[in-house]
């Protein structure tokens, strides 16, 4: 190995390191700015802005653009290609595991990967499910989380969309997750990049009339995409109804009769 591979390679666990250093020191939240179903939006002016910029471009390419791609390729192929980028993600969802000390999710994935892609014709095939061989998914923030790291405040990223601060810092660090991008030569090793694009833009197109529904046709697109995130995402990491948040993670509400899952716009 060059010297500037091992430097260009031993540059990402500072990045990781940094991120993770950011999001730990960040204070905690202010409880007055803590809505009673544990919404903490403190900069929703800013976000709205960026929502505003992210349904412009949704309305301008992304939405003709899905539509275009689902209605031009078929199911099986859209299936496909779904199948190779997630079987491509398996190396990154196994570092994960490891640094959440999931032994048995790590194991889950390794078998997945490997079964998918000598049996699965490189990940065309989703082979490991014929075989009974269960899914499993984390990312970062997920491992920030298990970390103790807080949730932090609700961000809306441009073209990324809906997240929370941990959950941000996540998707950057999981940009050098994955150890094929260590290993695999140009242009390979952007395969799986090309492929989860491609996979997004199926998505976009195939849910097509979902995503509408709460972008162009209910009263606050903004209120409703970040509910059903926080809603989602919450779920995903096992948060305690009526706590604003699980174990050991931010109390962001008081009210033991509060619901994390109920909209605030509601009538």
């Amino acid at each position: 190995m060059s010297v500037y591979h091992f430097k260009h390679r031993g540059a990402r666990l500072p990045i990781m390191i940094l991120a993770l250093a950011l999001v730990s020191a960040c204070a905690a939240p202010d409880q007055n700015a803590v809505s009673r179903d544990g919404i903490y939006d403190p900069n929703e002016a800013g976000n709205r802005k960026v929502h505003a910029f992210n349904r412009k471009l949704d309305q301008a390419v992304l939405r003709p653009a899905g539509r275009g791609y689902s209605n031009a390729v078929p199911d099986e192929l859209e299936d496909t290609v779904g199948n190779f980028a997630t079987n491509l993600a398996q190396p990154s969802v196994v570092v994960n595991s490891l640094l959440q000390g999931d032994f048995r999710g790590a194991g889950l994935s390794t078998v997945r990967f490997l079964t998918n892609t000598v049996l699965g014709f490189g990940g065309l095939v989703d082979a490991a499910t014929e075989f009974d061989v269960p899914q499993h998914n984390t990312d970062f923030g997920e491992t920030l989380y298990v970390w103790g790291v807080a949730e932090g405040p609700y961000v809306e990223m441009p073209v990324a969309g809906p997240a929370t601060r941990r959950d941000a810092v996540g998707r950057i660090v999981d940009l050098f997750t994955n150890p094929l991008t260590y290993r695999l030569p140009n242009p390979e090793k952007y395969y799986a990049t090309g492929a989860k694009l491609a996979s997004r833009l199926g998505d976009r197109g195939r849910y097509s009339d979902t995503v509408d529904s709460i972008l162009y046709e209910s009263a606050d697109s903004y209120a409703q995409a970040r509910l059903i995130y926080l809603q989602n995402r919450r779920f995903e990491l096992g948060y305690s109804v009526g706590t604003g948040g699980a174990e050991g993670d931010d109390p962001y509400s008081d009210d033991p009769y509060s619901d994390i899952y109920e909209d605030p716009y509601a009538q």
